[in-house]
């Protein structure tokens, strides 16, 4: 049997894939296909470059990135067991390295050496492991860029560029014998610094305090200031190479010297396993499902008042874009929340396409025809609505209030304010939710650790000590803290533990999730309960005619189990305004009142009607009309009328030089209830919030680099690679007389008409397969192997293996065409 050549190159490695592993490259590193690689060895080059590399690395768990950060200091080609060496130690350390933690090291390398090699960062046999050469660049150690191992540079590395002199010193002062040369002075200081019974040995000559200064630099960083006048401790370990020089104050405890201290370990701690979500506490699944519908409601109920609350035209818009501070502050207020909660629901609503600006010249925020539809919808879809927009939105309101990088502050509904890693965040946060029993509430320290271990590198590098939502945090951290807060808020989940309906949409869809919250939702009531101190109380939710109407003609006093309102001379001059007759509210009440409708608030409706519209508002400026002059002379002589400027120019009829709504406003401060009038003289009636943008789409959420490619996409880009590299690396005939005439290496061949019609004309009656130049409609040159099948009215029609499939060529589009050696064959 013969054997099989080691690849020698990253491209060989990925030619000897199958088509199922080379499709999983692409589909972990969808930026390999923009546009699809020509083939194997653009593939590889592209797989190389700094971006993808960083982009890949980002894509690691923390043991992948400690195996390839193992490998970045390994040396190149480096055998399996040297790698597990670098990870597990020698077993010659003092014994805090325990054996279940090196077992569980030795299990979990295969996995992570498998993940690495399918993001084409490691390729080789076990025996002869390598590294992508941009990615030991990123994880090797540099003075400008520190190893996360720890580590500092080879001997070699750190005597470049020495004295052969200082060499020779340095092997005196060890007890190593004189070399000839300064290439085998470095190899025998390096023999010396890896050979653990010299290395012993010579330690056990070092004074004490020399010891305690290799401690501090054994786990990094292996930097070190010297004086020009160095302490003895330090001049004996300088003397004997154990402190080299970077510079004339600089000095680096070479990496040989720093593994044999670490006992061989290139990292201090390991984590080969993923670490555990702790469960915080143990809940009734059934009263986690009640609490989560209980706040989905209220969310429901608080994207309801927020509509309403912009309906008739909501906040203009910042230059900068976005939502000012007073605005933001101004809706908290309304909604009863804290400014960062009032973020949220409005970027929620944002997100869910039931806000948007109205594209004004004087541009403002109003609700979209969209939120009309949404409000038609039964309680259950509309939660589903909003919990699927917020899935995978990256717009973050936990950001507002913040700087950007420009130090600008971030605003609600600003334009700074996607992060493309959130929807990750939240998608993650909720699967390791599933992972628990139902009812499980888990620690949140330990998702944030978890989260972390999966995804080191993402969002930056994060302290130590950095784990809550502060400056020290990484963002990643803090779209997982969001996210908790989030959750709980739009009711995914209840009293810590995710909701059955959570899980439901998670796994099965929104239908699944409507289904199940359904039950839990209280149906919407048709009645109220009429109290004589001027309330109503509404026992639970009210059906939407219900409650938009009460709205105009009562203020909400209350919130809760059970909402109250409050009939007040304005709330009910409200309603006059809106167009409706004494007669009507008094049929309302009686309509929808489980109670009798009491005496007082019926006085209430008849009085302020009786004075409703007895003053009339108009234009001139602005003028008050009535037919009562009494009432007239009382206003006259209000004081509070003063900065009206009031004079009268009839008996029954005063000009103002205020604009007639501000005339109006004043007028109701002080306790009349004048109605407006048009140019007619007719009452205007002021309907409340008609006002809608222009049909908007949802904010499309920003994606974290290219998209995942589906399988149809995947299968015609790896036979597109596939037949690509064959025709580049394919043997072609050599047909010239002069060999210095033979077609380069990568570029198209050239042939006259009659040479490519005489070539496909034969290809097509013996079967065999040719190689081709092809020039599409579009100007893009691609070279190709084809078996010509027919050959026709000025087309060849060929099965092409770039495609995998028959096509149809112009013969003027073939700029030439070659035969293929008998061996060459794809």
């Amino acid at each position: 049997m013969g054997t099989t050549t080691p690849p020698r190159t990253l491209a060989e490695a990925l030619r000897a894939r199958g088509d199922e592993s080379l499709a999983g490259l692409l589909r972990a590193r969808p930026d390999l296909l923009n546009p699809v690689p020509n083939d194997i060895t653009q593939l590889a080059t592209r797989a190389g470059t700094r971006a993808s590399v960083v982009r890949a690395l980002e894509h690691l768990d923390r043991f992948a990135l400690q195996t390839a950060e193992a490998l970045a200091v390994a040396p190149d080609p480096a055998p399996y067991d040297t790698l597990l060496s670098l990870l597990t130690g020698d077993g010659m350390d003092d014994g805090d390295q325990r054996d279940d933690a090196g077992a569980a090291i030795t299990a979990a390398l295969p996995g992570a050496l498998s993940t690495l090699r399918e993001q084409a960062l490691v390729w080789g046999e076990d025996d002869r492991l390598r590294l992508v050469r941009t990615a030991r660049e990123l994880l090797a150690p540099s003075p400008q860029h520190p190893s996360p191992t720890g580590l500092g540079p080879t001997v070699a590395e750190a005597t470049a560029g020495m004295s052969p002199g200082r060499l020779q010193e340095i092997l005196a002062a060890t007890g190593l014998p004189a070399t000839h040369d300064p290439v085998s002075a470095v190899a025998a200081l390096s023999s010396l610094f890896t050979d653990r019974t010299r290395m012993a040995h010579l330690l056990d000559t070092a004074p004490v305090e020399a010891l305690s200064v290799l401690d501090r630099l054994v786990w990094g960083p292996p930097y070190g200031e010297v004086t020009p006048n160095p302490t003895p401790p330090v001049k004996w370990l300088r003397d004997r190479g154990l402190l080299l020089p970077v510079s004339t104050r600089t000095v680096v405890l070479p990496r040989e010297a720093a593994l044999h201290l670490r006992a061989g370990r290139a990292h201090r701690v390991p984590e080969p396993v993923p670490p555990v979500v702790a469960v915080a506490a143990t809940r009734d699944p059934q009263a986690v499902d009640r609490a989560a519908a209980g706040q989905a409601f209220t969310a429901l109920s608080t994207v309801e008042e927020l509509l309403k609350l912009w309906n008739g035209g909501g906040p203009a818009i910042l230059r900068a874009g976005g939502l000012s501070v007073r605005e933001l502050k101004r809706a908290a207020n309304s909604l009863d929340v804290t400014e960062p909660i009032a973020a949220f629901w409005i970027e929620l609503a944002y997100g869910a396409g039931l806000l948007a600006s109205d594209g004004e010249p004087e541009e403002r925020y109003a609700p979209t025809p969209a939120s009309d539809e949404w409000l038609d919808l039964t309680a259950e879809d509309r939660w589903t609505h909003l919990a699927t927009a917020w899935l995978a939105a990256t717009r973050t309101p936990g950001l507002v209030g913040g700087q950007d990088a420009k130090g600008r502050a971030l605003s609600a509904l600003g334009p700074e304010l996607d992060r493309s890693a959130a929807p990750d965040v939240r998608r993650r946060i909720l699967a390791l939710f599933a992972e628990l029993p139902p009812g499980t509430a888990p620690d949140a320290e330990t998702l944030l650790r978890r989260l972390r271990w999966e995804r080191p590198l993402r969002g930056g590098a994060t302290p130590p000590a950095a784990t809550g939502p502060g400056e020290g945090a990484d963002l990643r951290s803090r779209l997982a803290l969001w996210t908790l807060n989030e959750a709980e808020l739009l009711g995914i989940t209840g009293r810590g533990a995710l909701s059955a309906q959570a899980r439901a949409l998670l796994e099965e869809g929104p239908d699944a999730a409507a289904a199940r919250l359904a039950p839990l939702i209280p149906e919407p009531l048709d009645h109220v309960l009429l109290q004589a101190d001027l309330t109503a109380v509404a026992p639970g939710p009210l059906e939407r005619p219900l409650a938009e109407t009460l709205s105009v003609l009562a203020d909400v006093e209350s919130k809760g189990g059970a909402t109250v309102y409050r009939f007040t001379p304005g709330s009910v001059r409200r309603a006059l305004d809106a167009g409706q007759a004494a007669t009507d509210l008094h049929a309302f009440l009686a309509a929808h009142s489980r109670t009798p409708v009491p005496q007082p608030l019926s006085y209430l409706i008849d009085d302020v009607a009786r004075r409703h519209g007895h003053l009339r508002i108009g234009s001139a400026s602005a003028y008050v009309r009535c037919d009562d002059e009494a009432v007239l002379n009382e206003i006259l002589a209000d004081r509070r009328s003063t900065g009206l400027r009031l004079r009268r120019l009839a008996p029954t009829v005063l000009a103002s030089q205020a604009d007639p709504g501000s005339l109006l406003e004043a007028l109701r401060d002080i306790g009349y209830a004048p109605a407006a009038e048009s140019a007619e003289g007719d009452v205007l009636i002021t309907r409340a919030g008609a006002r809608r943008t222009p049909p908007r789409t949802p904010p499309a959420p920003v994606p974290e680099g290219p998209p995942v490619p589906d399988d149809t996409l995947l299968g015609a880009a790896v036979r597109a690679i596939r037949a690509g590299d064959t025709a580049a690396t394919v043997i072609r005939k050599d047909t010239s007389e002069d060999p210095s005439s033979t077609t380069p290496s990568g570029s198209l061949p050239r042939t006259t008409s009659a040479e490519t019609l005489a070539t496909v004309q034969a290809a097509a009656m013996t079967g065999s397969a040719v190689w081709i130049g092809y020039v599409n409609a579009d100007g893009a040159a691609s070279q190709r192997v084809i078996a010509p099948v027919r050959v026709e009215g000025g087309f060849v029609t060929a099965y092409d293996h770039t495609a995998d499939e028959v096509r149809t060529y112009p013969l003027h589009r073939i700029t030439g065409v070659a035969e293929l050696a008998e061996d060459g064959k794809g």
